[in-house]
């Protein structure tokens, strides 16, 4: 699995004389790829069987059409066959990698009766049923702490809701913490104390404190178990989602820093009964950290990232784990938080440094905040579907760069910190749905279906650049319309998807390697001013379906064909695309140029 963490090498850098090189997307200059350590079979997870029978009925672990998109998000469901459901047709279509949505922790004030209330201040239904010895587990909990001492007190309350069920690691001190089962759910009574710290001799007599209660809304079936038991059936990685932190009310674009020592003690509870509970699973591939944040070059006086910093040194001391996030892009010209592809790159390095071990950014053509198109396109008018958001424009009128643009700074930052000493992989999260649509597919808001063809135009954009691609996300962007996206792809999955394009020299011959999806018995097409010139690979050229020396994502191959550059005028925009004998073809060319600098790092581009 390409996407497993691999200490990169060294990248050979040879510098040829009088090369001429094409640049995919007027690339100023080639990105060096990272050499990487062959991958062990054996880490590879697969499904456990052919087929598996549960209450939920018969499900078969067949890849029937797979994709390049490799992972998907997921929402909490209360009916577990729907999971089951999904995993078969997530994973029946190349999906390797689930992703879930999580809860947050949430400050709450507490009536006069010691019942929570919700942020409108009316009582929360969630909670009510909590009870103890007729009391409410508020009230509970502050009897128990002031027999241990008359003055301790609870300064803060909080909940937590989650489908998931906990194991006796979740406790520090349990005299003071347990679970209580009430009605259909099971509560989790956590004391902590303010700063974050947990107080190992659990001493709550000899001098009075003020408490933080964290009161936890459980399942008594573990939702997480039963994912990572599908994820062991379909050979899948699950990534649970870290407790989302409290958003600050003035900013809810920033995490409340004041509630950042109550969030650290929940992140190493759940992640210590994680580390009791899970310790060897094959199928827990990571968390997920999902506060988003903007990538933007003053991402780092974020408040928001010393929150990422202090979960993630906890996932680091706990689980041993790699943490995977989200960030979103912005290249609006016409907003004033727009950002530059250089500025993202700064973003980049400062998530980098908080520990974050895969940054998957979103590519945000899904929301309109970013475009798909070439150099050569700057002056074209946007997608009619991108104008709810920009207006009738031009790209270059509506947008600072294009996702390519975007990949290709982040890729060189990546560089750039690995050559610090930070283990860090660029996975590309391309949105499977349009800004808005006649047909809604979220429950709530406007966002619609987009198609197979605008998907693989994203892969196009950025799989060149990416160890991983996924998608945000299978229900409902993927479910919806008729055909919905999933049906598409398995009508279309074996259509080729080229993502790069570069002059390499092979002995004496000139020529041309594109890196793609479905390039097995293709043919090589190159279109410019002087006609178009078709190229059988396997007549011709030579395939590699599995190369080994590069971190290239699932799926990817490479194919060289010879070609006369000689013939193309130097600066031409040419465009390269690839056709199989069925008929399906690129539906996306590259746009590749010819650079005359006099010397290149041989096969960057």
């Amino acid at each position: 699995m390409r996407w497993l963490f691999v200490v990169a090498g060294a990248a050979i850098l040879a510098v040829v004389a009088a090369v001429i090189i094409v640049l995919p997307s007027g690339d100023p200059e080639p990105v060096p790829a990272k050499s990487a350590a062959p991958k062990p079979s054996s880490a590879e997870p697969t499904p456990m069987v052919d087929e598996f029978t549960d209450d939920c009925g018969t499900f078969d672990t067949d890849q029937k059409a797979p994709y390049a998109v490799t992972g998907y998000w997921i929402t909490p469901k209360s009916n577990p066959c729907t999971w089951r459901k999904q995993l078969q047709e997530i994973h029946r279509v190349g999906g390797d990698t689930i992703i879930r949505i999580g809860y947050g922790l949430q400050f709450r004030n507490v009536s006069d009766a010691g019942e929570v209330l919700d942020k409108d201040g009316k009582l929360d239904s969630l909670y009510k049923p909590c009870e103890e010895d007729g009391l409410t587990c508020h009230d509970a909990a502050l009897r128990d702490l002031q027999e241990a001492n008359p003055d301790n007190r609870i300064g803060r309350m909080y909940v937590y809701r989650t489908d998931e069920a906990f194991g006796k690691d979740l406790f520090r001190c349990p005299q003071m913490e347990h679970s209580i089962e009430a009605g259909k759910r099971t509560y989790y009574r956590l004391i902590t104390q303010a700063d974050g710290s947990d107080d190992a001799t659990c001493d709550f007599s000899s001098r009075p404190r003020s408490y933080d209660m964290i009161l936890v809304a459980g399942s008594p079936q573990d939702s997480l178990k039963k994912l990572l038991d599908l994820g062991d059936q379909f050979g899948m990685r699950i990534f649970p989602a870290l407790p989302l932190a409290p958003r600050d009310r003035d900013a809810p674009i920033r995490a409340e820093k004041r509630h950042l020592g109550t969030l650290t003690t929940l992140t190493r509870r759940i992640l210590q009964d994680y580390g009791v509970r899970f310790a060897g699973r094959d199928s827990l591939g990571g968390v997920y950290q999902p506060f988003e944040v903007q990538m933007s070059a003053t991402l780092a006086t974020n408040p928001t990232l010393e929150v990422y910093a202090d979960q993630h040194t906890i996932v680091d001391q706990e689980l041993r784990k790699p943490i995977l996030i989200s960030p979103y892009l912005d290249a609006r010209k016409r907003v004033a938080f727009g950002q530059t592809p250089k500025q993202v790159a700064e973003g980049f390095k400062a998530l980098v440094k908080t520990g974050v071990g895969i940054i998957a950014p979103q590519d945000s053509r899904g929301t309109g905040k970013v475009g798909l198109f070439w150099p050569d396109e700057r002056e074209s008018e946007v997608d009619e579907r991108l104008q709810p958001l920009v207006g009738e424009s031009t790209y270059d009128t509506a947008y600072h760069g294009s996702t390519r643009d975007y990949y290709r700074e982040m890729a060189a930052a990546r560089e750039e910190m690995i050559d610090q000493g930070h283990h860090v992989e660029l996975w590309a999260n391309v949105e499977a749905f349009e800004p808005s649509g006649e047909q809604p597919c979220a429950p709530t808001g406007t966002r619609g279906k987009t198609d197979k063809k605008r998907l693989d135009q994203a892969v196009t954009m950025a799989g060149r650049y990416v160890q991983k691609i996924v998608s945000y996300m299978w229900s409902d962007f993927m479910t919806c319309g008729d055909p919905s996206l999933e049906k598409e792809i398995e009508r279309d999955w074996q259509r080729p998807i080229a993502v790069d394009a570069i002059r390499r020299p092979r002995d004496i011959q000139d020529g041309v390697e594109v890196r793609g999806y479905n390039l097995k018995n293709g043919t090589v097409t190159v279109t410019w001013s002087g006609g178009t010139k078709e190229m059988v690979v396997s007549a011709v050229g030579w395939l590699d379906e599995d190369p080994i020396e590069e971190e290239l994502p699932v799926g990817m191959a490479t194919a060289w064909v010879p070609f006369d550059w000689a013939q193309v005028p130097a600066g031409e925009w040419v465009q390269i695309g690839v056709k199989l004998p069925s008929g399906q073809a690129t539906t996306e060319p590259l746009h590749v140029r010819i650079s005359t600098q006099a010397a290149a790092t041989e096969g960057g581009g």
